[in-house]
C-alpha cells in the first residue's frame, strides 16, 4: 500500500457535544475560512439606530408617560425580531456555523493545518483506527481489554493536535533559520533540528503502534472468519458422515471424519492466540497513549 496516496480527514475533539460535532463536520469550508481569519460579526445593533430608538423612547416617556413608552418598546422589539426572522435562512445558518467554528477553533484539526509528512502520519493513523473499529472481532466484543470506541478516537485527536503543533513549529523554524548558513556555524542550529526530528520520530512511533494493533486485528479477523465457518461445518458433520459412509466402497479409503475434530480444536487454538495477540497490541497502545 502506498501510504503517500492516503489523505487525512478532519479530526474533532471527541469530547465535543454531538450537535457541535455535527455542525463542524458539515462545515468544512467554514472551518477553512476560520483558519484563514474569518470571524463572525459582533451581535450588537447599529449604534446610530440604537441611539435613535433610545431617544424616541425617552421622548415618548416625557410626552405620554411610562405606559406608552413600554408599548413602543415592545413594538420596536417585535419589529426587530420579525426582521431577524425574515432574513435569508441560509444566511442565518451560515452565520451560526461561522460562530460555532470560530468558538471551537481549537477543537478541530484540518488537513491544511499539517505539512506533508504530518498529513501522511495522520492518514495512516485514521486508516488503522478504521480497520480496528470496523473489524468483526471488535464488533462482536472480543477485544474487551481496551475500550476501542473511546480510546482510539482520543488517540487520533491527540496525534492530530501534536502533529499540528509540530507543523507550526517547523514552519516557524523555516522562517527563522536562514537558508544560507555558513558551514562553520551551521552546527549552532543542529540541536533545534534534532528536536524537530525527535518529535517526528516519537509521533511516527505512535502511529506504528496503531498500525501494529490494526495488523493483529486483521489477522484475528481472518482466523475468526475461518473459526465461524468451521462452526457451520461442525453442525453439518452428520451430513458429511453420511456421504462418507455411502461412498466408502466406491473409492480409496478416506481419512476418518473424526480427524476433523482435532483440526477444529487446532483452528480454535489459533483463533484464541490471535485474539490474545490483538489484545496485547491494544493494551500496549493504551499504555503508550497514557504516557
Amino acid at each position: 500500500m502506498n501510504t503517500r496516496a492516503l489523505h487525512p480527514r478532519l479530526v474533532l475533539d471527541p469530547s465535543l457535544p454531538a450537535e457541535t460535532a455535527r455542525t463542524l463536520l458539515g462545515s468544512p469550508e467554514t472551518l477553512r475560512a476560520v483558519r484563514a481569519g474569518a470571524a463572525p460579526r459582533p451581535l450588537t445593533p447599529n449604534p446610530v439606530l440604537l441611539c435613535a430608538v433610545i431617544f424616541l423612547l425617552l421622548l415618548t416617556l416625557m410626552l405620554t408617560g411610562p405606559w406608552a413608552m413600554t408599548m413602543l418598546g415592545a413594538l420596536v422589539a417585535g419589529l426587530y425580531g420579525l426582521r431577524a426572522l425574515a432574513a435569508d435562512p441560509k444566511a442565518r445558518e451560515a452565520r451560526r456555523r461561522l460562530r460555532v467554528a470560530h468558538r471551537h477553533a481549537d477543537r478541530y484539526v484540518l488537513p491544511e493545518d499539517l505539512d506533508g509528512s504530518c498529513r501522511e502520519l495522520l492518514a495512516r493513523a485514521q486508516r488503522a483506527v478504521e480497520e480496528v473499529l470496523g473489524s468483526a472481532v471488535n464488533g462482536d466484543g472480543l477485544l474487551d481489554t481496551i475500550a476501542n470506541a473511546v480510546t482510539l478516537p482520543s488517540e487520533v485527536w491527540r496525534l492530530g493536535v501534536r502533529l499540528a503543533d509540530l507543523t507550526r513549529t517547523r514552519r516557524e523554524h523555516e522562517r527563522i533559520v536562514p537558508q544560507d548558513v555558513p558551514a562553520d556555524i551551521a552546527g549552532v542550529f543542529t540541536p533545534y533540528d534534532e528536536v524537530l526530528e525527535r518529535a517526528h520520530r516519537s509521533l511516527a512511533a505512535r502511529v506504528e503502534s496503531l498500525e501494529d494493533y490494526a495488523r493483529e486485528v486483521r489477522r484475528a479477523d481472518a482466523v475468526y472468519r475461518a473459526y465461524r465457518q468451521l462452526g457451520v461445518l461442525r453442525e453439518r458433520t452428520p451430513h458429511y458422515e453420511r456421504l462418507l459412509a455411502e461412498t466408502a466402497e466406491d473409492g480409496p479409503a478416506l481419512p476418518p471424519i473424526e480427524g476433523l475434530s482435532g483440526q477444529a480444536h487446532e483452528v480454535e487454538r489459533v483463533f484464541r492466540e490471535s485474539i490474545d495477540e490483538a489484545r496485547r497490541a491494544g493494551t500496549h497502545l493504551l499504555l503508550l497513549s497514557a504516557a
